[in-house]
This record gives C-alpha cells, sequence and structure tokens, in this order.
C-alpha cells in the first residue's frame, strides 16, 4: 500500500550544464527591473559575472544589487526592503550560495508589503502571519549543498550569546524558477565543496529517515543519495571526472532541498540552529561534523527503544546505498552506514566543535536550544542526554 501524502508547491525547475544562459529570457517574462542578489566577493571575482550583466542588459533589464556577506541577518533584508520598496522592482534573482538565496527570498516577499522580516521569524516576535503578495523570485544557486532553491524558508541569523538561527517560511516564498547550473560551481575550494556537500548528504539522509517522509520523497532522496556517494568525494579530491562530479552534486543538492521542504528534517538540523547561532559556524559544517554521530545516536536509540522501526531498514538500505557492501543483516548495514559517515566526516577534513570555539561548558544550553521543527521529525525523540552524546563525541 502506498500510504496518502502531499507534496508542498514547488519551483520550475531549469537543470543543466549552460543553463544559465537561458536566466535574461526568463528574467524578462516578468518585466525590465531586476534586483540582483548576490555574495560580498564570489560574484565579482566569478568569470560569468561580467558577461551575464551584459547579456541581461542586452535583453533590455535593468539591475539594481543587494551585496550579502555571510549567512544573512534580519537587518539586511529589513535595509534592502527599505531600500527598494519604492523601486518598482519586478522580478528577484538570488545569484549565489544558500545565504544569498535565502536573503533574495525573504527580500521578495517584503519587497511589496514592506514590513520587517521580525514580524514573521519562526520562535522570535509575534510570528504574524504572512499574506504576501511576493515579488516573482528566480533562484540559481552557485554552491551544491543548501537546497534553498526548492524550498520556502529563507534561514536569518543574529550572532551572539542571545542569537538565534530562524526560518521566514510560507509557500508563497518558493522560487518561480529554480535555474541550476552545474558551470557555476567551477572554481568552489575545497572547504566549500566539503561543507555544502556534507549539507545536501544531511538532508537527504534525514529527509529519507523522517516521519514525514513517504514515497514520492523516498524516490527523490534516493536518487539523491546515489549522486551524492558518486559525486561528493570525487569533486572534492579533484582529477578527470569533476565535471561530472558538479553535476551530480548540483543534482544532489537539489533534491535535498525539495525533499527536506516535503518531509523536514532530524537531530543534525536541531542541533545546527543553536550552534549557527551562538557560534560563528557555516552551516554545511555543522552538518558535516555531527552526521556521522546524530546518525549513530540514532540508530542506538531505535535499537534500544524502537526496534521495529521502519526508520532502522531506511538506515540499513542508505548503509547498502553509500558502503557499496551488503551486511550479512540489517544491523551490520547500519554499522557500515555509520562507518562510512565516519570515514567521509575524515577525508573531508571537517573540523572538530573545539576547533571552532565551542566548549564543553556551552553543551547544556546547545541542548536545551535544539528542540526546535527539526528535531519534530526526527526518526526517535531523543533525550537531552542522547543530545548531548552526539555534541560529546565532536568535541
Amino acid at each position: 500500500m502506498i500510504s496518502p501524502f502531499s507534496i508542498a508547491r514547488l519551483p520550475r525547475i531549469q537543470f543543466g550544464a549552460g543553463a544559465t544562459a537561458k536566466l535574461p529570457d526568463l528574467a524578462a517574462r516578468y518585466g525590465r527591473r531586476v534586483l540582483l542578489v548576490t555574495g560580498a566577493h564570489s560574484f565579482d571575482a566569478a568569470p560569468y559575472a561580467a558577461p551575464l550583466l551584459v547579456k541581461l542588459a542586452e535583453r533590455g533589464l535593468s539591475c539594481e544589487r543587494v551585496v550579502v556577506s555571510g549567512e544573512p541577518s534580519p537587518e539586511l533584508v529589513d535595509d534592502a526592503v527599505r531600500q527598494f520598496k519604492g523601486a518598482v522592482i519586478d522580478v528577484v534573482i538570488g545569484l549565489g550560495g544558500g545565504s544569498a538565496l535565502d536573503a533574495a527570498k525573504a527580500i521578495a516577499g517584503l519587497l511589496k508589503p514592506g514590513n520587517s522580516v521580525m514580524d514573521h521569524l519562526e520562535g522570535v516576535g509575534p510570528e504574524v502571519s504572512y499574506s504576501g503578495p511576493a515579488t516573482p523570485f528566480i533562484a540559481v544557486p552557485t554552491t551544491a549543498g543548501t537546497g534553498s532553491e526548492a524550498t520556502k524558508n529563507a534561514v536569518l541569523s543574529r550572532h551572539g550569546p542571545d542569537g538565534f538561527k530562524k526560518s521566514f517560511r510560507d509557500e508563497a516564498l518558493v522560487a518561480e524558477i529554480a535555474l541550476v547550473d552545474s558551470e557555476l560551481l567551477a572554481g568552489c575550494p575545497p572547504a566549500l565543496i566539503a561543507a555544502n556537500g556534507m549539507d545536501a548528504l544531511t538532508q537527504l539522509l534525514e529527509s529519507y529517515v523522517s516521519t514525514g517522509a513517504n514515497e514520492f520523497t523516498d524516490a527523490l532522496a534516493l536518487s539523491g543519495l546515489r549522486a551524492a556517494r558518486d559525486g561528493l568525494l570525487a569533486w572534492y579530491e579533484g582529477g578527470a571526472a569533476a565535471e561530472q562530479a558538479m553535476a551530480r552534486m548540483a543534482y544532489a543538492s537539489l533534491q535535498s532541498g525539495i525533499c527536506l521542504a516535503q518531509t523536514g528534517l532530524g537531530s543534525v538540523h536541531g542541533l545546527a540552529s543553536p550552534l549557527g547561532a551562538y557560534f560563528p559556524i557555516g552551516h554545511g559544517v555543522v552538518c558535516g561534523t555531527l552526521l556521522a554521530a546524530a546518525t549513530r545516536i540514532n540508530i542506538a536509540a531505535l535499537r534500544t527503544r524502537e526496534p521495529q522501526s521502519r526508520a532502522l531498514a531506511k538506515y540499513a538500505e542508505i548503509g547498502r546505498l553509500l558502503s557499496g557492501r551488503d551486511g550479512v543483516s540489517a544491523e551490520q548495514d547500519c554499522d557500515h552506514l555509520v562507518a562510512t559517515l565516519e570515514d567521509w566526516t575524515q577525508r573531508l577534513a571537517l573540523p572538530m566543535l573545539t576547533s571552532l570555539g565551542v566548549a564543553a561548558s556551552d553543551v547544556g544550553r546547545i541542548v536545551a536550544a535544539s528542540r526546535g521543527s527539526s528535531m519534530k521529525t526526527n526518526p526517535i525523540v531523543l533525550t537531552d542526554d542522547e543530545i548531548r552524546q552526539v555534541l560529546q563525541a565532536r568535541l
């Protein structure tokens, strides 16, 4: 039997090497005035940037620009909305990594209403329902990991002891078009490949075992996991197959965004929220360094308290897929999964939490702040002690 399921809104997807050439025509469908949201330095240094701006101008499009430095804050979004609210922007193009896309998504959502994003952030402020309307938004990722091009949430951060990492979330924020061009990934440094790639892998794995998973998302998650298996290390380590590996990771990232938007995530992302708020740690780095430990703790908890859980069979399936090994039992396949993730964590040189400024004395407040929306779809409810074990394994 296939259980009933519902799939939320998705963008129109334009996938393929060289797809950026279609961007001027796609943007022109919405009007002539473009707000281009990019990273602080990556866009200006990219070989595709100047030719793209020329082609946009040749198509009759005028561009204003917002530059995003680091992870976007509510203040950045509000400042951009104030600056461009009266500019009659026809389409917002987010071109960059997850930070640029999330900022563009939030700005596009608020240009017309004109209010502060703090009105809508989950878990902080009044949490006012969003009623729009949103300005059309085109998402063009230049990294492979966040999947933001396919999601309805813009993640915004405020760092420090009282910091937060929260989402502005609504289906009206979903991009009209997700343009995924693997050629834009060329030149990504190894550390960025590792962090973003492990973010995509985490999102695919957590989506697959999520309590919100269904037959539709399972098929996409497995497809993405196969692509990540064949792409991530090959791209990170370089060599003749790098071009194919980039395409596989662009695909894996896209699938991870589609899946997480439909299913919810798990304990790694539950912990990523306070870690990313309290410390200046990139989201992908948090996911990459915690994934193996969190998977091991989840499997151990399931074996102890819910040994008949479908999630254990799913973990075993991922173990066979990623490791290329068939164990004599599902239990051994799960062990192969953990061993594979631990091996990848080392090969991708993902840092320990202590090297990122996290101390043993911080564990308690991180655990206390970890039970957000992502923890609610973890395949098993973890105790505080089990969450603490995940963190302690990476100190």
